[in-house]
């Protein structure tokens, strides 16, 4: 009886050690397979990840200039080289009248402190030296003031009026043209924009069905004419507006000087 119970006890103890084993086996077999899914997923994401962010960094790669310009060549060369042109004859008016205005722009204090020492110490003429040697249309409208000196003051301020709206005229030059890009580019824009939308509903109708592939380079067109009109006449604007501001300046400098260069004539005039 012993020998029997001690055969089941050996039997049971077997059975429960081979049981083990297997739950054993099959957790770590599982295991393994767990990691061999997650392996296989990481890999998937690995190669769905790879591709954006390799064209993300071509993308980064690429110079802003290099993608202005693509885009500009992808726009055509019809409304684009219109554009272009407005923009570069635009920038050649504002920068021509930003030297001649920087040129113009004087200390008129210090000039009209020279101006009076002349007057003391030469008189006319030696003043009109001064203005005859300094820029700018400040000391031309003294010249014109003090060629007048002797017909009498109201004739002197007369001239300084009046020549003073050629100066203003001459200070305004070519700011018209800029004007009229900064206008001309949107429309030449808008324009293309139009021109694009009816390619692509032309395209459709031709297809007969809306095709995405069909009707993008039209659209692309249309969109890209109308951007880079609008950069255009931004950019024409910065300088117009600038060039305003300083033309306001040279005037408002030009009537103050003009009242105080009176009041110098006047007191020369009081001195005989």
């Amino acid at each position: 009886m012993k020998k029997i119970l001690v055969t089941l006890s050996v039997l049971m103890m077997l059975t429960l050690g081979v049981s083990k084993i297997a739950v054993a086996q099959s957790s770590a077999s599982n295991t393994n397979d767990t990691a061999k899914v997650e392996q296989t997923d990481s890999t998937n994401v690995e190669a769905t990840v790879t591709p954006i962010e390799q064209t993300s960094k071509s993308d980064q790669k690429t110079p802003l200039h290099q993608q202005i310009k693509q885009k500009f060549i992808e726009g055509g060369a019809g409304f684009m080289g219109t554009i272009l042109a407005c923009l570069i004859f635009g920038l050649a008016i504002a920068i021509e009248r930003i030297i001649y205005l920087n040129l113009s722009t004087v200390n008129t204090e210090k000039l009209l402190q020279r101006i009076e020492e002349a007057l003391e110490n030469g008189g006319i003429e030696a003043a009109k030296e001064v203005c005859r040697n300094t820029r700018g249309p400040v000391a031309s409208i003294f010249y014109q003031g003090l060629d007048r000196a002797d017909q009498g003051l109201d004739i002197v301020e007369k001239s300084i009026m009046s020549y003073g709206s050629v100066q203003m005229g001459l200070l305004e030059r070519n700011l018209p043209w800029i004007s009229l890009f900064i206008a001309i580019a949107p429309m030449l824009g808008f324009m293309g924009t139009v021109i694009g939308m009816i390619q692509a509903f032309d395209q459709i109708r031709k297809l007969g069905d809306i095709n995405a592939a069909a009707i993008a380079g039209p659209i692309a067109v249309a969109l890209l004419t109308t951007l880079f009109g609008l950069i255009v006449a931004i950019t024409l604007q910065l300088f117009y507006n600038y060039l305003v501001s300083k033309i306001d300046s040279i005037v408002t400098d030009m009537e103050d000087s003009s009242i105080t260069f009176m009041d110098i004539l006047i007191k020369h005039n009081l001195k005989k």
